[in-house]
């Protein structure tokens, strides 16, 4: 039991474990991707004929984790995964409750604008749209 504990305690600070740059969530979401399709027991040739992928891409994808957005989502929804890329951004992040309050005070904003002293006016040219 004690090999268990241990076991499942790593397994835990492996869960938890913040990836430090884009190549780490990559390889790890080409991993996930993989592992559902085994699942699933889905062939790469049949994933690629699901999805409207080239086999080649889908290769490339699980090796290297290298793949366009567009047949991300195609592979996406040909595991039954739309929701999950719909969803991707849909709720709002905040680390601290400064950036809380402004998120709800922005709900609706459709730009983000520079940030400007309160007592300046903002300049309608400094605009990120």
């Amino acid at each position: 039991m004690d090999i268990l504990s241990n076991s499942n305690s790593i397994l835990a600070v492996l869960d938890s474990y913040v990836f430090d740059n884009a190549a780490d969530i990559m390889i790890q979401v080409a991993e996930n991707f993989r592992r559902r399709r085994v699942e699933k027991n889905i062939t790469r040739q049949r994933i690629a004929e699901l999805s409207g992928v080239p086999l080649s891409t889908v290769a490339r994808f699980e090796q290297k984790g290298l793949i366009s957005f567009e047949s991300l989502i195609k592979l996406a929804m040909a595991l039954g995964y739309t929701s999950e890329i719909k969803n991707l951004f849909g709720a709002p992040k905040f680390d601290t409750m400064e950036e809380l309050d402004l998120i709800r005070h922005k709900m609706k904003d459709k730009r983000a604008y520079v940030k400007r002293n309160e007592d300046t006016e903002p300049n309608k040219t400094d605009k990120f749209q």
